[in-house]
């Protein structure tokens, strides 16, 4: 293991991941700009294209393989964890809640009824704000509409894609316009390529972010730019997280001598929806 300052033997498990992969959220509490807390209910997850190539949440699991007892000694081999699923009840001061940091809820071999309560805790615990990131844009739009409407369709319940180039990226875009979802927004990072014109039709959100840690690709700033001029444009909220880099709290994420940390306004529970009371929720499940 690389050395870390205030990492040695003896050092806590959960001390040590911290210090050796900030990025990756430890529950209640994140380093990740955009987002206070991560829900991951399941774990785990499949390379599907360019933007997974240096996947922060696969290394960081694929370290623990082997290990018993460890929550990541499967790897990154998909798990599902339904013990974790009654966690957002317990934190009762609202949160921005990141679904799923160390998976994608939406892959192929997540059950929809497994979706289906993890939506149904997001109702119940509907004093948070929820963003659920996917790859598998197709996916999410046919679940999503096949659920109940007043589950999924919940102004505190946002949807996003990640859109890392124009060849898999970009359709995912017009797949999360057809998803059922108050909320859509974009996770351009990492932004491998400038996007070109972006039809922001739709989206509440735009965040951008160069990749970061070893083997890290370039990002440049005029594909930046770019994208803050479509978001100006559209009137759509810009998060500029981070140019990334090796080493990337050397960049930081200043653009053009500013922070951009724009979000969308907060949501109610829509009126007229199936309340939180009236949906049914598994909680305690056994593993």
């Amino acid at each position: 293991m690389a050395h870390r300052r205030g990492v040695g033997r003896g050092t806590p498990i959960v001390k040590i991941a911290r210090a050796c992969y900030p990025q990756v959220a430890m529950s209640d509490g994140s380093t990740i700009e955009w987002t206070d807390a991560t829900w991951n209910p399941l774990r785990g997850c499949v390379k599907v294209s360019p933007g997974c190539k240096h996947c922060y949440a696969a290394t960081f699991a694929e370290r623990w393989r082997g290990i018993p007892d460890h929550p990541y000694g499967q790897g990154f081999d998909l798990r599902l964890v339904p013990e974790k699923l009654e966690e957002p009840l317990r934190w009762r001061k609202p949160r921005r809640i990141f679904v799923n940091s160390m998976s994608d809820l939406f892959q192929v071999g997540v059950p929809v009824d497994f979706v289906r309560r993890v939506f149904e805790v997001m109702n119940h615990a509907h004093w948070h704000t929820y963003q659920v990131l996917t790859k598998r844009a197709d996916r999410m739009r046919e679940i999503t509409r096949a659920l109940p409407a007043g589950l999924v369709d919940q102004g505190h319940i946002w949807l996003g894609v990640s859109v890392e180039d124009r060849r898999y990226g970009i359709p995912r875009i017009q797949q999360l316009r057809e998803a059922a979802a108050a909320v859509r927004f974009l996770s351009v990072e990492p932004l491998l390529e400038d996007l070109g014109p972006l039809d922001l039709r739709g989206i509440d959100w735009v965040i951008v972010g160069g990749e970061s840690g070893p083997g890290a690709r370039p990002m440049a700033e005029e594909w930046v730019r770019s994208i803050l001029a479509e978001c100006r444009r559209a009137a759509v909220p810009f998060f500029f997280k981070q140019w990334g880099g090796v080493q990337k709290g050397r960049r930081g994420r200043l653009l053009d001598g500013r922070t951009y940390d724009e979000m969308p306004a907060r949501r109610e529970v829509a009126e007229g929806r199936s309340k939180s009371s009236d949906l049914p929720v598994y909680l305690s499940v056994a593993g």
